[in-house]
C-alpha cells in the first residue's frame, strides 16, 4: 500500500497538469494547422510558377537551382523553426509555469515560446534545430518534433549500409557521435526558453549539467518511463484487454461485434489521448530534472491547485461523443470499413525477389510459382545497344564481374553466370512472362534515357503486352517522356520523398517507400485515377500493415511470406480485423 501511495505521489503533478496540457496541445495543434494551410497554398503557388507539381526525390536540383525551390527550402527551414516553438518551446514554458506554479494563461505561454525563436535565428540555433528536426528522430532518443517524428533513413540506404562491414561501422560511429551530441545538449532549449541565454550558452550549461547528473539523468528517465508505463499498461488491461478477452466468450453475432466495436472505440480515443499528452509530460519531467539540476537538489512541485479533476467535463463528453459516433458509423458498414479479404497484389522484387536467383528467368519462374502477380526487374543497355537485366552500377555483386553494363557487349555479358544461370535480356523476360504476370520494368542506370524509353516502348508493343508491362524509374522525367508520347504504355514513377501533389504526376501508378505510403498518401493518388505501389517490404509486420490497406501493389523479395498472410487474413476475427486496420490509420 506505501508502494501504492508513493508512485501516485510521484506521478500526481503530472495527472494534476494533464487539463492545462490538453487545452495547450489543442490550440497549438490549430495554430500549427493554421500555419500549415498558408505554408501550403505559398508552396504550390511557387511550385506552379516553376511548371510543377511536386518536389520529388527524382527533382530534388530543383531546390538548389531555381529562385521558387531556394525560396522553397527557406520556407521549410522557417517552419521547422515555427514548430520548434509550438512543439517544444511552448511546452517547454509551460512545463516551467506548472512546476513553479507561476499564474501565467496559456495564450502567454503560448506566445512566450513561439518569440522564443528569436535566439534561435542564428548558426548555432539553425544547427539545434536541424539536430531536433533531422537527426533525433532517426536516433530515437531526445526531444523531436511531431513533422519529423516519423522520419527514418530509406530502406534501399540502409539495406546498402547493412551490406557492408566498412559501412556499418561508419554508420555506427556517426550514431554514436549524434546520440553523445543530442545527450549532452539536453537541456539547450530550456536554457533558451526559461532562462533566455544564447544557444551557446545554453549549450554550455547544458553539458555541464548532464556531465554532472547523468547518472541521475538516467535513472530519472528510467523510473519515469516505467511509472508512465505501468499506468498505461495497468488501464488498458482493465479497460480494454480484459473487456475484449470476455467478449470473445460469446457466441459470434451482433452483440458480439457491437462490444467489440464500443471497446476498441474507447481504446483508440483514449490511446489519442495518451498520445497527445506523452510528449507534454516526458518534457515537463525534464523541465523539473532541469531545475532540480541547477539548484543541486531536488526541485519541489508547487500543487496550489492539486484537487482539480484530471478530466474536465468538457473533455469528457467530447471523448464520450466521439466513441458513440464512432461506434454507430462502425457497425453500420464494418465490412466496408474493415474487409476480411484483401485485394493488394503481391509484386516480386528484382524478379524473384530472395527465393530466386536476382533478375533472372528462373527468378520470374519463382515468383510466377509462389502466386506473386507481377515481377519487378532492372534494365541497363549494353555497348552494342541490347537490353539486359542488372539492379547495380555493375555486375560485381551477382557474377564476380567489375564491368559496367554499358561497357560490355551482349555476348560479352551472357558469357556471365548469376549461380549457373546467364543474364537475361529484357525481350526474354517480356517472352517468360507474357500471359502469366505483369512485369514492372525499372529504367536503371546511367543509361536509362530517352533512347532506353523508346526502345522500352518498342518491345513491350513488339510482343503485344501493353496491359502486362510498367515501365517505372526514379527519374520522373523519363516517365513523363513515356506517359506524354505513349500514353497506351502503363508507367510508374518511384519515389522515396516527395512533397507537392504527388498524385498528380504524369503516369499511371505511383511507387512509394514504405514510410511515405500513408493512408492520406494512397487516397490521394486514387483520387487522380492512379495506383499506388509501395516498395520494398520485407518485414512480416510491414507487410500485414500494407495488406490492410487500400495500396494497390506491394513490391517485396520474400514473396511467399506475403502470400501466406493474405491466407491468414481471410480467417481474422472482428477484433483482428478492427485493430489491423486502425494501425494503418494512426
Amino acid at each position: 500500500m506505501k508502494n501504492v501511495d508513493n508512485i501516485k505521489i510521484r506521478l500526481r503533478p503530472y495527472t494534476q497538469a494533464i487539463p492545462d496540457i490538453l487545452d495547450y496541445q489543442i490550440v497549438t495543434k490549430v495554430l500549427i494547422c493554421i500555419w500549415l494551410f498558408l505554408f501550403g497554398r505559398i508552396f504550390q503557388a511557387l511550385l506552379k510558377s516553376s511548371g510543377r507539381v511536386a518536389v520529388t526525390s527524382g527533382d530534388w536540383k530543383f531546390l538548389f537551382t531555381t529562385w521558387q525551390g531556394i525560396l522553397i527550402l527557406l520556407l521549410g527551414i522557417l517552419s521547422l523553426f515555427v514548430y520548434v516553438a509550438f512543439d517544444l518551446n511552448s511546452k517547454i514554458v509551460l512545463s516551467s509555469n506548472l512546476i513553479t506554479g507561476n499564474n501565467v494563461s496559456l495564450e502567454e505561454s503560448i506566445k512566450k515560446g513561439f518569440f522564443s525563436i528569436g535566439k534561435l535565428l542564428n548558426p548555432e540555433g539553425l544547427l539545434a534545430v536541424l539536430y531536433i528536426a533531422l537527426i533525433a528522430p532517426i536516433l530515437g532518443i531526445g526531444l523531436s518534433i511531431s513533422a519529423t517524428e516519423k522520419l527514418y533513413i530509406p530502406t534501399f540506404i540502409s539495406s546498402v549500409i547493412e551490406s557492408s562491414v566498412l559501412y556499418s561501422a561508419l554508420a555506427g560511429i556517426a550514431a554514436l557521435a549524434f546520440l553523445s551530441m543530442g545527450v549532452a545538449n539536453l537541456f539547450i532549449l530550456h536554457g533558451v526558453v526559461i532562462d533566455d541565454l544564447s544557444v551557446g550558452d545554453a549549450g554550455r550549461q547544458s553539458r555541464r549539467l548532464i556531465r554532472a547528473n547523468w547518472k541521475d539523468y538516467v535513472k530519472q528517465n528510467i523510473i519515469f518511463i516505467l511509472l508512465i508505463s505501468a499506468s498505461l499498461i495497468g488501464a488498458a488491461i482493465v479497460c480494454l484487454f480484459i473487456p475484449l478477452k470476455l467478449i470473445t466468450l460469446l457466441p459470434a453475432g451482433p452483440v458480439n461485434r457491437l462490444l467489440t466495436i464500443f471497446f476498441v472505440a474507447a481504446g483508440t480515443v483514449i490511446s489519442v489521448f495518451a498520445d497527445l499528452l506523452g510528449i507534454p509530460l516526458y518534457i515537463m519531467k525534464m523541465t523539473h530534472l532541469y531545475f532540480s539540476y541547477k539548484q543541486g537538489s531536488e526541485y519541489e512541485y508547487n500543487e496550489a491547485d492539486c484537487h482539480k479533476p484530471v478530466i474536465n467535463k468538457r473533455t469528457a463528453i467530447i471523448a464520450l461523443a466521439a466513441v458513440a459516433a464512432a461506434v454507430i458509423v462502425m457497425f453500420a458498414r464494418f465490412d466496408q470499413l474493415f474487409p476480411l479479404e484483401t485485394d493488394v497484389k503481391v509484386i516480386a522484387h528484382r524478379a524473384g525477389g530472395s527465393e530466386g536467383r536476382e533478375n533472372t528467368l528462373s527468378g520470374l519462374e519463382t515468383a510466377w510459382a509462389a502466386g506473386a502477380y507481377g515481377s519487378e526487374i532492372d534494365i541497363q543497355r549494353t555497348r552494342d545497344g541490347y537490353y539486359v537485366l542488372n539492379h547495380d552500377g555493375t555486375f560485381k555483386r551477382v557474377a564476380g564481374d567489375s564491368r559496367k553494363p554499358e561497357d560490355m557487349t551482349l555476348r560479352e555479358v551472357k558469357k556471365l553466370s548469376i549461380d549457373g544461370e546467364p543474364v537475361p535480356t529484357f525481350e526474354e523476360m517480356l517472352i517468360s512472362s507474357r500471359g502469366r504476370m505483369v512485369l514492372f520494368t525499372e529504367l536503371k542506370g546511367n543509361t536509362a534515357d530517352i533512347r532506353m524509353a523508346d526502345d522500352a516502348v518498342k518491345l513491350v508493343k513488339q510482343y503485344k503486352m501493353e496491359d502486362e508491362a510498367v515501365l517505372i524509374s526514379l527519374k520522373y522525367d523519363l516517365i513523363d517522356y513515356i506517359e506524354t508520347n505513349y500514353p497506351e504504355i502503363q508507367t510508374g514513377f518511384l519515389t522515396f520523398a516527395s512533397f507537392g501533389k504527388t498524385a498528380e504526376l504524369n503516369c499511371d501508378y505511383i511507387g512509394l517507400e514504405e514510410e511515405s505510403a500513408t493512408s492520406d498518401a494512397i487516397d490521394a493518388i486514387h483520387k487522380e485515377g492512379k495506383k499506388a505501389l509501395v516498395w520494398t517490404a520485407n518485414e512480416k509486420g510491414s507487410q500485414k500493415h500494407f495488406l490492410c490497406t487500400a495500396v494497390d501493389g506491394l513490391i517485396t523479395d520474400n514473396v511467399s511470406q506475403a502470400i501466406g498472410l493474405v491466407t491468414e487474413l481471410e480467417k481474422r476475427s472482428d477484433l483482428d480485423r478492427m485493430i489491423d486496420k486502425i494501425k494503418t490509420i494512426l
